[in-house]
């Protein structure tokens, strides 16, 4: 069975850190695409950042360049998504996901979540002063 387990996620106020973590279990060796979404209440889902593995390929929506750091520990089989400078407009429940190492780009992804086969739960988000 193929879980994926977010956590990290909690309440900070304005210019503070956050830490995510996805650790995947019962994933076959072909789904090293990794990404991270999130939505917030009233609005529709959107790829925050994806990562291949033996690619290294990563990608960062606009909206984080620059703050948030996506990365992979393989011996802990574990993905980071590191938000610092975190601002009220990244309030949102945060979504890990799996797809398969195949012909499409990080970028097709992460965009249109193209691929995606796997879903975690979700890991909530809270910027407010």
């Amino acid at each position: 069975q193929v879980q994926l387990v977010e956590s990290g996620g909690g309440s900070v106020q304005p210019g503070e850190s956050l830490r995510l973590s996805c650790a995947p279990s019962g994933l076959t060796s072909e789904y090293d695409r990794i990404g991270w979404f999130r939505q917030a209440p009233g609005k529709v889902r959107e790829g925050v950042s994806c990562i291949g593995d033996g690619d290294g390929n990563t990608y960062y929506a606009d909206s984080v360049k620059g703050r948030f750091t996506i990365s992979r520990d393989n011996a802990k089989n574990t993905v980071y998504l590191q938000m610092d400078n975190l601002n009220p407009e990244d309030t949102a429940e945060y979504y890990c996901a799996a797809a398969p190492h195949t012909s499409f780009t990080i970028e097709t992804m992460c965009v249109m979540e193209y691929g995606i086969r796997y879903w975690g739960k979700g890991a909530l988000v809270t910027v407010s002063s």
